[in-house]
């Protein structure tokens, strides 16, 4: 049972103290507490906590624990390590800030463009393609979902359905009016949000996944639909304004299908694959064919000069999962 008292903002402030972060204005300190919260803040302060070794946490009597009973934590103590301050944690909150506007600049091009090149390919075969069963794979259209009790496709439309009667769009409204329901594919996509279109894409049909995949340079249809679902996971982290910059990322991507992206040739370290600049780089792999024109990238590695330099402790970019020369990569 939870059993931590409620504390008021000043004596959240007294307990930063105690533990030893340095405030250098107090005033201001609480002013940071009362506008963003001391649990937002808290994922910024916490890489300046003390530690102890890497070590197994789990039940020594289970044979083969699987991943939820065996995990690899580092246990983390209440006092700071000594020359952080608070404002170094509103630094790095505002840096991932920007870092999360900037991902999702990209992203909402992305998404956009997808939704034309999924209505398009569907809709060539009939507007309302995305209620057939038979431009899909048996898995996403015929088979039922063994932890869901769903079928795939089933599920999606009943998604479908509510971001259609939620939509106030003018164009929409007047499609249901004039033509009723169901609305062709190519005006239904607008609803569309990223974690739809991605799932409507991981059902489709592998030649048509292909067709749309090469269009960005991509090989194979199962890689991109790889990288939607890893761009989605990405875009719901920037979307609920969570902590990006060194988040370890729960959907990664297959290694095989990096090839496709210039500047990859070698496997990479489970580390980069783990954080968010590969998925930083895949976003600007298809940018480049979205709109080859973009200064997107430019402007993120400007960004990333502005990571707060914290008095010369050892928290840098690397927890990003940053691969070395990126700076000097041309995307033409």
């Amino acid at each position: 049972m939870y059993n931590k008292p409620w504390l008021s903002y000043e004596q959240q402030l007294d307990k930063l103290i105690e533990n030893g972060l340095i405030i250098d204005d107090r005033n201001k300190a609480l002013s940071f507490l009362e506008r963003i919260g001391y649990y937002r803040l808290s994922g910024y302060w916490y890489p300046f906590k003390q530690r102890s070794e890497l070590c197994c946490v789990y039940n020594p009597t289970i044979k083969k624990p699987n991943k939820k009973q065996k995990r690899e934590t580092r246990l983390v103590f209440d006092n700071f390590v000594a020359g952080f301050s608070f404002q170094d944690a509103v630094d790095l909150y505002v840096f991932d800030k920007k870092l999360r506007i900037h991902t999702l600049d990209a992203l909402e091009r992305i998404e956009v463009a997808l939704r034309v090149d999924i209505s398009h390919t569907l809709g060539k075969h009939s507007p309302f393609a995305y209620l057939e069963p038979d431009h899909f794979k048996d898995l996403f259209s015929k088979q039922v979902d063994a932890k869901t009790g769903v079928i795939p496709q089933h599920a999606w439309l009943q998604n479908h359905a509510n971001l259609l009667s939620r939509s106030k769009e003018e164009f929409i409204l007047h499609t249901k009016e004039k033509y009723g329901l169901p609305v062709p594919i190519w005006i239904a996509c607008e609803v569309w949000d990223f974690g739809t279109l991605s799932r409507l894409f991981k059902g489709m049909l592998p030649e048509q996944q292909t067709l749309i995949a090469n269009k960005y340079g991509v090989t194979k249809g199962e890689t991109l639909e790889s990288w939607l679902r890893c761009l989605n996971y990405l875009r719901n982290v920037c979307a609920h304004h969570s902590r990006l910059w060194n988040r370890n990322m729960i959907e990664q991507p297959k290694q095989e299908g990096l090839k496709d992206i210039k500047h990859f040739t070698d496997n990479l370290k489970p580390h980069t694959l783990a954080r968010p600049f590969l998925q930083l780089c895949i976003a600007q792999h298809l940018l480049t064919k979205v709109n080859p024109n973009s200064t997107w990238w430019d402007r993120l590695k400007s960004l990333l000069n502005e990571f707060p330099n914290l008095n010369g402790q050892c928290i840098t970019l690397e927890a990003m999962g940053i691969i070395e020369g990126y700076a000097e990569w041309d995307w033409q």
